[in-house]
């Protein structure tokens, strides 16, 4: 274990940090009978008095709301417990609750446009949105949902929703008409919001087919909202007139006809539902996980403040689309009175700086991106440091797949030397992260810095035994306020338990395959459905793509276990460098590498060159579906996929026979 500290926050940066301030205002106001001096302190402190933890958060975050008297009820039943049960709060007055003229929400396009929205822009917007949902009949329950790129109209959309107690979903338009029937269909919207199109790497893409295809197949859409994004209204016109009684609305038109007035928000328990967000859906349908209001918040307001350190006036920024979790996480930093920074389209056009040129510009305190971007970088020897400031730039997060230590060392290297590297880690079934980062605590190569306050996160190894310093399953054994309040549409339950609490029971097992180290750490290795078991023994699969490809000749690798001979072998697939092909000498190389750098045991067994690598939408890559294919499995749902054509490479290799 690399021990290595990259990074350590000055005397002057601990004492300013915001979760100091709540360490010292938890020790004026609560019976803590041990001082909490320091994060160890303060983690234990907050599982071992979860209620005062979360009492105390929700006084700190000054959430807008009435908290009630009781803080859980059934905490000991971790599927059934209910955090703050006659609390009442609603999710779009919190994230309004600055109405300036400070600007609220940065974005731009790529070259293609740029624009800003101040606080009170902001909330007027919302209020007429809002105006109109309601005259339209959207009530507290009812469904609204976004095909939209990540822009300010998508926020504001989401806000006027929620602003009712309305249930909010979305996803973006590189997602494919059948994927999002798959996801609305089950959810079944009263509204949808689209646009006309959207710009990526350069080129301008119509969303007119797609979205007729959308609004045909989902008969509960009664109101379709398109805003003019790329000014294509005519084409779109035609594309939505196509022998339909739905009403039809255009974005500008409702801001300029709806009266101003201000924001009636309805009240909401803390266990209604805000979000559904979607699982990824390569192995059958996806699981249409609803999220609470009161948890969301909470969580988002502990993640941001005292793990981010987000404070009023900051500008925080996540390379994200609406159909990934982290756009969610991005938009409740609203609530902690900091501004967002929004971009869509290809973080590499017109060039590689152009997200660098943005946080200068901006000035930019938090920039959230995916550990594949910075890997992205690495590999094009991009030197942040001699052509940008980053002045500003005070936490650099990564998330969405493991962070090799070799990108802990080019972020500290090219990028910036004082900057808290915070790899954190969670997903779309909580919202939010198990693991995550600490302005108060150092970084170390290659290791997410604390397990998130307030969650009992531990590694349990094959025998269900909490362990350290040893490979094993992350769970989580005490309830926690993101939970999902249930899958949308599993009346029994059955699924929500099958998912999280089958494998032990009455804790929440997350499927990652982490080690928790002596100092509190944690290195994740990968999902734990994708490990590999060659012999028996388990391997991460993040242990072989760090050094395969740290390799000047290999852009990309997918590892899976072939069941081989009453055994399993591990297969590696490559995609090399242009013009470079796969042969003898650099099969070795590879082999010599992973035995030298990990251990004999990780030595794959075959080593092939593809052109391509199957991943979902969000980046993520699909060892499971690789599995299934080489194995002649069926793959459910390939167009859940960002390129599922790049499957059929895998089918009937020669050499895996």
């Amino acid at each position: 274990m690399d021990n290595t500290v990259l990074w350590q926050p000055s005397k002057a940066q601990i004492e300013r940090s915001l979760i100091s301030k709540f360490m010292q205002q938890v020790g004026d106001h609560e019976s803590v009978s041990v001082p909490l001096t320091d994060y160890a302190a303060l983690y234990q402190w907050s599982i071992g008095h979860k209620e005062h933890f979360w009492s105390a958060l929700w006084d700190f975050a000054e959430v807008q709301g009435e908290k009630g008297e009781q803080v859980l009820l059934n905490g000991d039943d971790i599927e059934q417990a209910q955090w703050f049960p006659d609390a009442q709060l609603n999710f779009a007055q919190n994230c309004l609750s600055r109405r300036d003229d400070a600007v609220a929400i940065y974005f731009r396009a790529e070259n293609k446009c740029n624009y800003t929205l101040t606080y009170a822009e902001l909330y007027q917007q919302v209020a007429t949105i809002a105006a109109w949902l309601q005259s339209v009949g959207v009530k507290k329950g009812d469904r609204v949902a976004a095909y939209m790129p990540n822009i300010p109209e998508t926020v504001v959309a989401m806000l006027a929703a929620t602003s009712l107690g309305a249930v909010w979903t979305s996803t973006s338009p590189d997602f494919g008409a059948q994927s999002v029937i798959e996801r609305f269909g089950q959810t079944q919207p009263k509204v949808l919001f689209c646009v006309d199109g959207y710009f990526y790497n350069g080129k301008t893409l119509s969303m007119a087919d797609k979205n007729a295809q959308v609004l045909a197949a989902i008969k509960s859409v009664e109101h379709m909202v398109t805003v003019p994004f790329v000014s294509l209204a005519a084409d779109t016109d035609t594309a939505f007139s196509k022998g339909s009684a739905l009403d039809k609305h255009d974005w500008l038109k409702l801001l300029s006809e709806q009266p101003k007035r201000e924001v009636s928000f309805t009240p909401c328990g803390f266990n209604d539902p805000l979000y559904v967000l979607y699982s990824s859906g390569t192995t059958g349908q996806p699981k249409c996980i609803t999220h609470k209001v009161g948890g969301v918040l909470l969580q988002h307001l502990k993640e941001h403040q005292l793990h981010s350190d987000v404070r009023p006036d900051d500008k925080v920024f996540y390379f994200t689309t609406c159909g990934w979790m982290m756009w969610n996480w991005l938009v409740t930093a609203l609530a902690s009175k900091a501004s967002i920074v929004l971009y869509d389209g290809s973080p590499f056009y017109p060039n590689g700086n152009i997200l660098w040129d943005y946080a200068d510009e901006v000035g930019i305190t938090l920039f959230g991106t995916s550990a594949k971007y910075i890997d992205a970088l690495k590999k094009r020897t991009f030197n942040l440091k001699q052509s940008h400031s980053l002045s500003t730039l005070r936490t650099i997060c990564s998330t969405g797949s493991v962070l090799a230590p070799e990108s802990f060392d080019y972020v500290y290297e090219s990028i910036k030397q004082d900057v808290c590297l915070s790899s954190i880690s969670g997903g779309t079934d909580i919202v939010s992260c198990f693991v995550l980062g600490c302005p108060i605590l150092p970084v170390q190569r290659g290791a997410s810095q604390c397990r998130g306050l307030g969650l009992a996160v531990e590694v349990f190894d094959d025998d269900g035994m909490a362990v350290i310093g040893q490979k094993g399953e992350l769970v989580c054994t005490q309830t926690f306020p993101s939970q999902p309040c249930y899958f949308w549409g599993d009346d029994t339950g059955e699924k929500y338990h099958d998912a999280y609490f089958s494998t032990y029971p009455n804790i929440w097992h997350h499927g990652d395959y982490v080690l928790l180290n002596e100092q509190g750490g944690v290195v994740i290795y990968g999902r734990s459905d994708a490990t590999l078991n060659p012999g028996g023994v388990r391997i991460g699969t993040a242990e072989i793509y760090r050094h395969v490809e740290a390799l000047e000749e290999v852009t990309e690798s997918i590892v899976i276990g072939q069941e081989w001979d009453n055994d399993v072998r591990v297969v590696l697939f490559v995609v090399l460098q242009e013009g470079l092909e796969l042969d003898r000498p650099l099969i070795d190389k590879i082999r010599r590498t992973v035995i030298s750098k990990c251990t004999p045991r990780h030595r794959p067994a075959k080593v092939v060159q593809v052109t391509d690598i199957p991943r979902t939408k969000s980046g993520k890559i699909v060892e499971l579906a690789v599995r299934e294919v080489v194995h002649g499995r069926p793959v459910k749902n390939t167009h859940a996929l960002l390129n599922p054509e790049a499957l059929a490479l895998y089918k009937k290799l020669p050499s895996l026979q």
